[in-house]
């Protein structure tokens, strides 16, 4: 999967857990937390959605590399291309 459709899911994402955000204004190295109305909650419904949408598993101990538009990209890329 391309990083382009990685981003487009992961924005898709963000629209269910943040519906009121206005995702075009989404700073892309800023952390999600720091820039839409989301909680500790919130977060981890975004990496269970993760999960379900993109079958990757991101354990607690990952969730800082997933903080970001970007970072979350990269980090999902990596994890699909290790899969091979």
């Amino acid at each position: 999967m391309r990083k382009d459709e990685i981003r487009s899911r992961v924005l898709t994402i963000l629209s269910t857990i943040a519906p009121e955000a206005d995702l075009s204004r989404l700073k892309p190295d800023v952390p999600f937390r720091d820039q839409l109305d989301v909680d500790s909650m919130d977060m981890l419904n975004f990496v269970i959605a993760i999960d379900q949408e993109l079958h990757v598993a991101i354990p607690e101990t990952e969730y800082a590399k997933v903080a970001t538009l970007n970072a979350c990209v990269d980090h999902v890329s990596a994890m699909l291309a290790s899969r091979g």
